[in-house]
């Protein structure tokens, strides 16, 4: 029995054997890391070293299975860019991972605003538009930002589009143009119209952010439309502030027009655009926003989402003569 302790007890002290390979992946891969962050002025935080420690313990077990011959790392005086590439070598990466600083981030920033100040609110729109098709077609890029690119919008946003929509989950702006972050500058609502905060928010988008195109974008069986279109009667039943909201929508419905129409589905879709083009209208009586208008600084346009073929029709468009 005295035999058997001693043994457990050897065994619960024995240091863990490592395979030599294993050593030599986890030495290298910690060392070109802590070399690249010291070379340009950052620590490695939990989470870094946590995403390092995956890394290191995969590229392990590789090791371990085919040895493999590693590049050296770079000297100590070698440039950054050096340093990162022997970093993606060692990962197993083939191509340099840039902007390990906030000083490349915002220089990233200012190069992409750059860009976006060149555009006219025409080629802005041509974009959007293309995003759409790209969606429906099932051909989108889905232009998720990388690491670097979502520290560059830490320091500013440059949004090229300023866009009204409906709360409604099943029509989410960025996807369905195939957007990326910092794209658009979204201002969701039931029904897709304006108040004191929604126009409010617009204004900000075109006076600040120097947006090219604003949409107002409804779309397909919006329920906010369908229930603004019951009796007033019922509508008053709702909660106080649900109940102003659906009585605003329906005095700019005028449904008088809609009697002769005995389709549902074209009914639904005059009184989406029957919306929208009010919300619009409302917008060109916005002094501010005109006078962008009228400077070609800024294009305003209504848009219909169909939700059962995810094509976006315009129309109402709202630009200098």
């Amino acid at each position: 029995q005295a035999l058997c302790d001693r043994q457990r007890r050897r065994h619960a002290l024995a240091p863990a054997q490592i395979h030599p390979a294993h050593k030599t992946a986890m030495a290298l891969a910690t060392g070109l890391a802590f070399g690249a962050a010291a070379a340009s002025g950052i620590a490695l935080g939990s989470s870094c070293s946590a995403q390092l420690s995956g890394l290191v313990a995969a590229k392990a077990r590789e090791g371990a299975a085919a040895p493999a011959q590693r590049a050296c790392p770079a000297p100590a005086e070698a440039a950054p860019t050096a340093r990162r590439q022997a970093i993606a070598d060692a990962m197993g990466e083939t191509t340099i991972y840039q902007g390990f600083s906030m000083e490349e981030a915002r220089q990233r920033a200012d190069d992409e605003q750059s860009k976006v100040v060149k555009k006219t609110p025409q080629e802005v729109l041509a974009d959007l538009q293309r995003g759409n098709a790209r969606f429906w077609m099932n051909t989108a890029t889905r232009p998720e930002a990388s690491a670097f690119d979502r520290r560059a919008l830490i320091s500013k946003q440059f949004p090229t589009v300023a866009l009204l929509s409906c709360a409604d989950s099943r029509v989410p702006p960025e996807l369905i143009f195939d957007q990326g972050l910092g794209s658009i500058f979204v201002v969701r609502v039931a029904g897709n119209c304006l108040a004191t905060t929604t126009t409010a928010s617009l204004q900000y988008a075109v006076h600040h952010l120097k947006v090219k195109v604003l949409v107002v974008l409804g779309h397909e069986l919006c329920g906010a439309i369908k229930a603004a279109q019951l009796p007033i009667e019922q509508l008053q039943q709702e909660p106080k502030e649900l109940s102003e909201a659906l009585l605003g929508l329906k005095q700019g419905l005028d449904q008088g027009r809609f009697k002769s129409l005995e389709d549902s589905r074209a009914l639904d879709r005059e009184a989406v655009t029957t919306n929208v083009k009010k919300q619009v209208e409302a917008l060109t009586k916005d002094e501010g926003i005109m006078a962008k208008v009228n400077s070609k600084e800024l294009l305003m346009v209504g848009g219909f989402y169909e939700i059962s073929s995810g094509i976006v029709d315009f129309f109402s468009e709202v630009a200098a003569k």
